[in-house]
């Protein structure tokens, strides 16, 4: 009998310009707040290079976007052919911890770091 070998091809998603380590494989932030901070800083970003900047695939990014759509965090809309994303910022973070905050608080504060 013989074996067969099978390749398979794996796409990585494109580094940022200047990415820094994660040194333990964890984060702070989960990947929920870091599409939210994609597009609160671009509301027009493809899922693409949401999912390129994010670090994760197009289609986790398509399904973040559905639950925060669902939840009432964001709405999707349209300009030509493309997608555009509204974040309802006056809602507040759902962890009791974190519930007198407003995402719109942590989106700002975050987005400060920009450059």
């Amino acid at each position: 009998m013989k074996k067969i070998k099978k390749t398979v091809s794996v796409k990585m998603a494109t580094p940022l310009k200047n990415p820094q380590p994660i040194a333990s494989g964890w984060t702070f932030l989960t990947n929920q707040t870091h599409v939210l901070l994609c597009l609160y800083r671009d509301p027009t970003s493809t899922t693409r290079e949401v999912a390129s900047l994010v670090g994760i695939t197009e289609r986790m990014v398509q399904k973040i976007v559905a639950e925060l759509v669902e939840s009432g965090y964001m709405e999707v809309g349209k300009i030509g052919r493309r997608n555009t994303y509204l974040i309802h910022v006056h809602k507040t973070l759902r962890h009791p911890l974190e519930s007198h905050r407003r995402i719109g608080d942590l989106l700002e504060h975050l987005k400060k770091g920009d450059s």
